[in-house]
């Protein structure tokens, strides 16, 4: 069951990341123009990050694998639709729809971990689980590449989208079979379902992805910066809103227990930080050995392939180590991520491909994030309530995507506008521009560092 439910994680979270070194090639045979390419991109992800929270709670209502298996349906049939389209309008809609099944399959691998295991069974699981979530960033970069670079039959892009139907095929068939046979909330519960609070956080979420996938690109005009006030307000309302609710004994969207858990709090800001960091760091590099130093996609993807390998080697294995280790992984992580990444962003001055440092700073990179966002995640989780489990699994997964936007909105507007401000393109000018980045990604890292003794002090 485990396998088959990390499986369908790591096929959806791919798809966030395998679409960027496949940009390029899909602009060009379809003659998309720079907007369109932007919604092919952001479109998944777009329908993702909003509608994460609603599939969470659709699976409490009627059933996590029954949702689970619809979401991968959904999925599997929206990928081959990408992957057979003749258009751009086409493959943007496509992609809102992939995107949307991603929503309803993603919640529930956690939902159904949180049931269905316990004790020490439910630790390693949920430790998988966390290393899957964060590997499947830089492993979609690297298979894009590859697969663009194979060109397999001459269908150049196409395989981006269409290996996902082999797969889910296979998932759908063993996933009726493994899955457990939940019939969701008792009657009671299903009827409370919280729409106002949906609409309202649902348009928050809308409010804040939106210019943050699609603002850089636009130059920030007024309407991106309206729409992340507007977020901000509608994210207060959906709070007051839902506090009330609870007060008056209602069924709240996100149950205000799951909230007040304890270290709760400084989890969601944690796993905030390191995917941030992650998704950053993962932009800018790709735009300094695409754009500045002119490597192919398939070399590009490789790139991330040392910082991929040990951050899912270090997120199987860290439960094993010493238990007086345990309560120091996760500041260590982020202490080790800011020489990493500052030297990978050294590695590179002065145009250089880097040597033997680099190597080992991208191990750095990998082990230190791995640390930061694994133990975090899975001391988060590992005490829940199990009928708090969708909770839970919303919440955390839709931190996860809005850390990933957010950190591609900040660090690669820095890395872009710093690049812009040096003059000519070329490869000097792209590793100012990184090394500027890096210094911003490892004052981050610092912060999540100290971010444990500030909030429990507090």
């Amino acid at each position: 069951m485990l396998a088959v439910l990390l499986a369908a994680l790591f096929m959806a979270l791919l798809d966030v990341f395998i679409v960027n070194v496949a940009a390029p090639t899909i602009g060009t045979e379809l003659h998309a123009s720079g907007a369109d390419l932007q919604l092919v991109i952001a479109g998944y992800t777009i329908t993702y990050s909003v509608l994460l929270i609603t599939g969470a709670r659709l699976g409490d209502r009627l059933g996590h694998a029954r949702v689970h298996l619809a979401g991968l349906a959904l999925f599997t049939a929206a990928s081959l639709a990408c992957g057979l389209a003749q258009g751009s309008t086409e493959l943007i809609v496509f992609r809102l729809i992939q995107g949307s099944g991603s929503a309803l399959m993603i919640p529930q691998v956690l939902s159904l971990i949180q049931r269905h295991f316990v004790g020490e069974a439910r630790m390693r699981a949920l430790g998988v689980y966390s290393a899957v979530i964060a590997v499947g960033a830089a492993a979609g970069q690297i298979l894009g590449g590859v697969l663009v670079s194979a060109d397999l039959f001459g269908t150049s892009w196409r395989p981006v989208f269409l290996v996902n139907v082999p797969v889910g095929v296979v998932l759908l068939f063993l996933g009726r079979r493994v899955l457990p046979r939940d019939a969701g909330a008792e009657p009671e519960r299903a009827r409370a379902f919280d729409v106002p609070g949906l609409v309202l956080l649902a348009s928050a979420v809308s409010l804040l992805t939106v210019p943050l996938v699609l603002g850089q690109e636009e130059g920030w005009p007024l309407w991106s910066r309206l729409s992340l006030i507007a977020s901000a307000v509608l994210f207060a309302a959906f709070c007051v809103y839902e506090s009330r609710l609870a007060r008056r004994g209602g069924a709240p969207l996100i149950a205000p227990r799951v909230l007040r858990h304890p270290g709760m709090g400084l989890a969601v800001f944690r796993i905030l930080a390191v995917m941030a960091i992650n998704a950053g760091f993962l932009f800018a590099l790709t735009l300094h050995v695409q754009g500045g130093l002119g490597f192919s996609a398939l070399r590009a993807g490789l790139t991330f392939a040392p910082t991929a390998v040990v951050f899912g080697a270090v997120g199987l294995t860290w439960r094993r180590w010493p238990a007086a280790w345990q309560r120091a992984l996760t500041p260590l992580g982020f202490v080790i991520t800011v020489p990493a990444v500052l030297g990978v962003g050294l590695a590179f001055e002065g145009g250089d491909r880097g040597g033997a440092v680099l190597y080992v700073a991208y191990v750095g990179v990998g082990a230190g994030l791995a640390l930061a966002f694994s133990p975090t995640l899975t001391r988060a989780l590992a005490t829940v309530r199990p009928e708090d489990a969708a909770d839970a699994s919303g919440l955390l997964s839709t931190v996860a995507q809005l850390g990933q936007l957010i950190g591609v909105a900040v660090f690669g507007t820095l890395f872009l506008n710093r690049l812009e401000s040096l003059g000519a393109p070329g490869a000097y000018t792209s590793a100012k521009a990184l090394l500027a980045c890096v210094f911003a990604l490892a004052g981050t890292a610092a912060v999540g560092a100290v971010s444990g003794l500030v909030l429990r002090r507090r």
